[in-house]
């Protein structure tokens, strides 16, 4: 078989954050070979920068158990698919004047660094078909997490009529095909979680069909007790924030809150993160400071790639797939 990228970085990715990238790479293979589960978390616009047309690949060759995304993520990926022709590219971006800024508000360009989503082949439809899910399922007295709803409008079909970039681009695509297990924490910080509460204050939908962040951790905490048996579950973070926070937590809450005494810790550790170590910063804190609030052992592998996700995480799961 060939393996052109792992060749390549096993041959030139010798130091510091390049060895690190190769070392969490191995121990990734690693911790799935001896038959560790792994759940991967997305912070930041992973969805926009199409890291898609690699974690779909590795979802559908079950190298990810279970994903922690931002609601950003999670509607991105689903926007790019339906609308990936108007959107924009701003090399220049860090150029750009307020007035700069403005003309693109009003051409409905909302800009992610050097990326413009576009709202009305996006944002709104999306919600055309998603308002109407949601609204179906008020009527029966049916509630659902948001990554839930999601998935019913993939599987239903209603998007295909849009598809602008190859299906097996879509890592959500890929998820709701698998209906693999997903957190959304946060998810009301969202373009899609504004839009429901914005039908929730028009007195057209109630709070309480879209399940709940306590939901979210009650559902985790369910899964990880079911799964976190053998090898146990690894933890690979993209970025930092509520998307990396929230699920690591589940464990010193079982252990400490639920008084689960003989719960596993987190098996196997991983961040890439170009967030330099600073004070009461979540996502520039070392692995280490994670041992004094029972997320992980003093035996569990840690590794952080101080580097752009962008550039890393594509290869390392190029390096997952090849082995």
């Amino acid at each position: 078989m060939s393996k052109p990228i792992t060749e390549f970085i096993e041959k030139y990715y010798l130091h510091f954050n390049a060895a690190a990238l190769v070392d969490a790479s191995k121990g990734y293979v690693a911790h799935l070979k001896e038959g560790g589960k792994m759940m991967i978390t997305l912070a930041g616009a992973m969805s926009t920068a199409e890291l898609g047309k690699i974690l779909a690949e590795m979802i559908r060759q079950d190298k990810v158990d279970f994903i922690s995304c931002t609601g950003a993520n999670l509607e991105e990926d689903l926007m790019n698919l339906v609308a990936h022709s108007h959107y924009e590219r701003v090399p220049h971006y860090r150029d750009l004047t307020a007035q700069d800024e403005w003309d693109l508000l009003e051409r409905g360009l909302n800009r992610v660094t050097d990326t413009c989503i576009p709202e009305e082949e996006a944002f709104r439809r999306l919600q055309k078909h998603i308002v109407e899910i949601w609204k179906d399922a008020e009527s029966k007295g049916e509630r659902y997490f948001p990554h839930e709803f999601m998935y019913k409008m993939i599987l239903s079909g209603v998007l295909e009529q849009y598809y602008e970039i190859p299906r097996e681009n879509s890592w959500m695509i890929a998820a709701a095909e698998k209906n693999l297990p997903i957190v959304v924490p946060g998810w009301e910080d969202s373009t899609m979680g504004n839009i429901f509460a914005s039908y929730c204050i028009k007195g057209e939908l109630t709070a309480t069909t879209m399940k709940s962040g306590i939901e979210y951790m009650t559902y985790l905490a369910d899964w990880y007790t079911k799964n976190s048996g053998g090898k146990g579950v690894g933890f690979f973070q993209i970025g930092g924030g509520i998307a990396g926070d929230f699920p690591i937590c589940v464990v010193p809450m079982l252990y400490q809150d639920m008084e689960m005494h003989d719960i596993p810790f987190w098996s196997y550790f991983c961040q890439i993160s170009d967030s330099t170590t600073s004070y009461g910063s979540y996502s520039g804190a070392v692995p280490n400071e994670k041992i004094t609030w029972g997320k992980l052992d003093i035996t569990t592998p840690k590794f952080i790639v101080e580097s752009d996700a962008t550039i890393c995480a594509p290869l390392m799961f190029s390096y997952i797939l090849e082995n």
